[in-house]
């Protein structure tokens, strides 16, 4: 591995290629914000703008404006995304919207409230950037919304009746995690909800640690039932590897910021289970889908490569080689990270596609929807080149 080539290259494929490819075709000009439905060729393929994404778009540029360079174009993209979300992603009572229209009409709300924790990761980065007080407060607020939804019994509406078979999800946890992180990145270890961003993160790993990681079966749960037990069904069986790899990076890097080897040794061994579980030995890279007996998994997308759970292994990997220096984990993330950028890069367009078959062929030639835009890439190419930039 040589780490200032491979900054070299992380460094240029988000500054040359990713970024601009989002600030030319992505931007809204007319009514604010960011349009991610994109063909290959950055055409607008739909204007229903995705509320994830203005907060996701929002924090990656606020994000290189405050660690990277101070360019205006990022800061003004930034602030773009965080008016739009202000004057259109709140409904009436507060809660935000899944989709709204390109003008900012409402058209669909869901349950959940990661809309809320992408509102605030972007106010925090967005309030550094600017000193806007407006968005520290919104973060602040954004993340206690989200924290209220996801832990106060009875908030959310559940998926299946909780008389029948009440369940609890990973999900909740690591964006619960990953937020506080950034609150904490951008604003100090700011109090939210009676906690502060290092307690809720506390409880948070101490959840994954007690309830969803299953040293009998080596892997990491999905969802389980309230008392952190395994159900035997399709759901109760399935395994994310893409999801249990972003979790085990952010307790790596928790635990690389407190020097806390108990945390390493958690995300480390979150790594190993879902490594094996999740690569994929005939054709390479990562599964989306895997049952934890081994059995079938009902959703037919099961064996696809998506290109997140990627992202999301190479910053794990490359995490891992940091801390330990084990040449293993040097050279599982030369492995994902020689098959992704095989396979998921468009050389006449830029930026990657995001759906491939499981043998890397291309699924779909678009480049974003409302789940794919300025998010996991640029995130994992950023946040390589500042770990192989350190001294």
């Amino acid at each position: 591995m040589n780490p200032a080539a491979l900054a070299q290259f992380y460094r240029a494929t988000l500054l040359d290629d990713v970024i601009p490819f989002w600030l030319r075709h992505g931007l809204d000009r007319e009514h604010g914000g960011i349009l991610t439905a994109l063909d290959r060729d950055g055409s607008v393929l739909d204007t229903d703008k995705s509320v994830w994404f203005q907060g996701r778009a929002g924090w990656m540029f606020a994000t290189l404006f405050n660690t990277v360079e101070k360019r205006p174009e990022w800061l003004a993209a930034a602030r773009s995304c965080i008016e739009f979300t202000r004057k259109f992603c709140y409904a009436p009572d507060g809660k935000m919207y899944f989709t709204v229209t390109r003008d900012g009409r409402p058209l669909r709300m869901r349950r959940y409230v990661y809309s809320e924790s992408f509102a605030a990761i972007a106010n925090a980065a967005f309030a550094k950037a600017t000193g806007d007080a407006r968005a520290a407060q919104d973060a602040v607020q954004n993340f206690a919304a989200y924290l209220h939804h996801s832990f106060t019994p009875g908030v959310m509406p559940p998926k299946t009746d909780p008389e029948t078979r009440p369940t609890r999800g990973l999900g909740a946890h690591l964006i619960g995690i990953a937020t506080a992180q950034e609150l904490r990145a951008n604003l100090g270890d700011v109090q939210v909800a009676g906690r502060t961003c290092s307690q809720w993160i506390d409880f948070s790993i101490a959840a994954i640690e007690r309830d969803f990681l299953k040293p009998d079966l080596q892997a990491v749960m999905e969802c389980v039932a309230p008392d952190g037990s395994v159900l035997d069904h399709f759901d109760g069986r399935l395994l994310n590897p893409g999801h249990a790899l972003e979790a085990a990076w952010f307790i790596l890097h928790e635990g690389r910021l407190r020097g806390d080897q108990r945390l390493i040794q958690t995300g480390l061994t979150m790594l190993d289970w879902m490594w094996a579980r999740g690569w994929d030995e005939e054709h390479g890279g990562i599964f989306y889908f895997r049952d934890v007996r081994h059995l079938p998994v009902s959703e037919y997308w099961h064996d696809m490569k998506f290109w997140w759970p990627h992202n999301e292994a190479v910053i794990a990997t490359l995490l891992a080689w940091k801390l330990t220096g084990a040449e293993k984990y040097a050279r599982w993330h030369q492995q994902v990270h020689d098959w992704s950028f095989a396979h998921f890069p468009d050389r006449e367009f830029g930026e990657w596609y995001g759906y491939l078959h499981r043998d890397g062929s291309v699924s779909t030639r678009l480049k974003g929807n409302l789940w794919k835009g300025p998010f996991h890439l640029p995130r994992m190419l950023w946040y390589c080149t500042r770990l192989l930039e350190e001294k």
